[in-house]
């Protein structure tokens, strides 16, 4: 990836404005890509900055290639030694800032609650450009979680709002945002739609496992509420070692966050991870064969926010491990409960979505989020033949 690429040669009857996509993690560069593609496919002069959130080949530059991405034009690259919250969104929100002066676009894209959103918003918001906030309106109303603090901040200097759901837009109305709200769908159903028949003709992963559809569990699990402390970490190895013992015909597949790997070191608890009976502590999957395995398991248990509305689009039942969820839309229809880390408690919620019928209604919309944000972004915009 270079950091000074060549800018793109505007064709006669082309926008003169230019749309940026900013993306930093996997499941940023998930539901970002539908809003890629759709740019693309009506040529409007576009470019995709990497945050550098998370950059390794296997958590990211493999996802461009299973989503048929081009590699983003820009990566920041000065944030894999920052340690602490704030140093690291102040280093991508240096290496962001240099980006939009060098291209000067008219709108700012990002997606979610994680650090560099944030980042991309406020040099958006600083440099006076407008900034569209993909997923806005998301509330868990837990202000101990980071990713809420950004949230809440994003939506409050966007000037799109660009909501999943009617409750989620109530939510930004709610704060009186000052930004316009729009209901779009959730780019997830875009991708999930663009990408699972081709995750299940390609993959091969249950193959390479000696996996059969539902005949196991998957479990995620990386946010610093759960991982960052020892105790947490603990009831969720303890979690583990239950199910298998409950489900002793069933495997259980962990592919693991390298920030949760590294912590089962640090409190020394990876022996006894490595050692429950059926349990697969795996590197992290690309997307299409990720998207495979949930597609195929019988439960997945996890604290991703994407991951429950993916399981909820697949028909797939879904615990979470938190103790509050910013997707209440997957809790009633039914395809989630949010459960917490109590041994007892998620393993009655897992025994309880296991008995339940797979026939709940995808509240995320009908695959047109991307259509419907692309075009509300670009009647904003300048033709260059305009008069």
């Amino acid at each position: 990836m270079s950091e000074k690429p060549k800018l793109k040669v505007l064709k006669e009857g082309d926008l003169e404005d230019k749309i940026s996509v900013l993306v930093g993690t996997r499941p940023s560069i998930v539901k970002m890509g539908p809003i890629i593609k759709e740019l693309e496919k009506k040529d409007i002069n576009s470019f995709v900055i990497h945050a550098g959130q998370h950059y390794s080949y296997n958590m990211d530059r493999e996802f461009f290639e299973d989503l048929d991405l081009k590699e983003p034009e820009y990566l920041v690259e000065s944030t894999k030694e920052c340690e602490y919250h704030g140093e690291q969104t102040a280093e991508m929100l240096k290496g962001i800032e240099k980006v939009l002066l060098n291209e000067k676009p008219k709108v700012i894209l990002v997606c979610g609650d994680a650090n560099f959103n944030l980042a991309g918003a406020l040099a958006g918001r600083k440099l006076r450009i407008k900034v569209g906030h993909v997923e806005a309106g998301l509330r868990s109303n837990d202000w101990r979680m980071p990713e809420e603090h950004n949230r809440v901040m994003i939506d409050h200097i966007s000037d799109y709002l660009f909501a999943p759901t009617e409750e989620a837009k109530e939510n930004a109305l709610k704060d009186n945002v000052k930004g316009e709200v729009f209901v779009t769908g959730n780019t997830i159903v875009d991708a999930v739609n663009q990408n699972l028949k081709i995750a299940e003709e390609k993959s091969q992963i249950l193959e390479k496992l000696g996996l059969t559809e539902e005949s196991y569990f998957v479990i995620t699990a990386h946010r610093e509420e759960n991982v960052d402390s020892k105790r947490n970490l603990s009831k969720l190895i303890e979690t583990i070692e239950k199910i298998g013992e409950n489900h002793q015909s069933s495997k259980i597949v962990y592919p693991v966050h390298p920030r949760t790997r590294k912590r089962l070191k640090e409190f020394e608890l990876a022996d006894r991870a490595e050692s429950i009976d059926k349990l697969n502590l795996m590197e992290p999957l690309g997307y299409l064969d990720f998207l495979k395995l949930l597609k195929n398991a019988r439960l997945v248990l996890t604290d991703s926010g994407g991951i429950q509305e993916e399981s909820c689009i697949m028909q797939v039942p879904c615990v979470t491990l938190r103790e509050n969820t910013e997707r209440p839309e997957t809790v009633e229809v039914g395809s989630n409960i949010v459960a917490g880390l109590e041994p007892s408690e998620v393993l009655k919620a897992t025994e309880e979505m296991l008995s339940r019928e797979r026939n709940w209604k995808n509240p995320f919309g009908e695959g047109t989020a991307a259509e419907n944000i692309v075009k509300i972004t670009t009647q904003s915009l300048t033709y260059k033949n305009k008069g």
